[in-house]
């Protein structure tokens, strides 16, 4: 049931995102889209983060959950990176650096998707292994295409 119900989430989430960047009707509505799909992502990260590092825990249920957050929302935001949409904290080299931008966010994406596979495998050494990587890959991009 858990499964179905994630992957009916996803689903929707995928479909949802797919013409998101014909739905701006302005450039704020796409920064808010970006910021609010790093946000929720950013929430649910820091609680894996939480367990790999020793501070709460480790539940698999909880991880496995917040993985699959995670990895579903590292592919939301890049809709609304689209031209004309500068803003909010993003620099303007995502827009004059586009290939090097997706770059980052494809090995985001990648990284999140081997988080939840380790998070699914049910131990904390694995999810330890796999959250260096995600974590290193959300940085990379934040150092080189976010201003502080």
């Amino acid at each position: 049931m858990n499964r179905l119900a994630s992957f009916t989430l996803a689903a929707a989430c995928v479909v949802a995102a797919l013409p998101a960047a014909a739905q701006f009707a302005k450039p704020e509505d796409a920064v808010k889209y970006r910021q609010s799909a790093l946000f929720v992502m950013g929430q649910h990260f820091g609680r894996l983060g939480a367990m790999a590092n020793g501070r709460v825990p480790y539940d698999t249920a909880a991880a496995t959950a917040n993985a699959e957050v995670v990895a579903q929302m590292a592919r939301l935001p890049w809709a609304g990176f689209a031209p004309g949409t500068e803003g909010g904290k993003a620099k303007p080299e995502i827009w004059k650096e586009q290939a090097n931008f997706k770059e980052h966010g494809d090995k985001m994406v990648a990284e999140t998707g081997k988080l939840l596979v380790a998070a699914r495998a049910g131990n904390l050494d694995a999810l330890k292994t796999a959250f260096e990587p995600a974590a290193a890959s959300c940085k990379s991009c934040h150092d080189s295409f976010r201003n502080k």
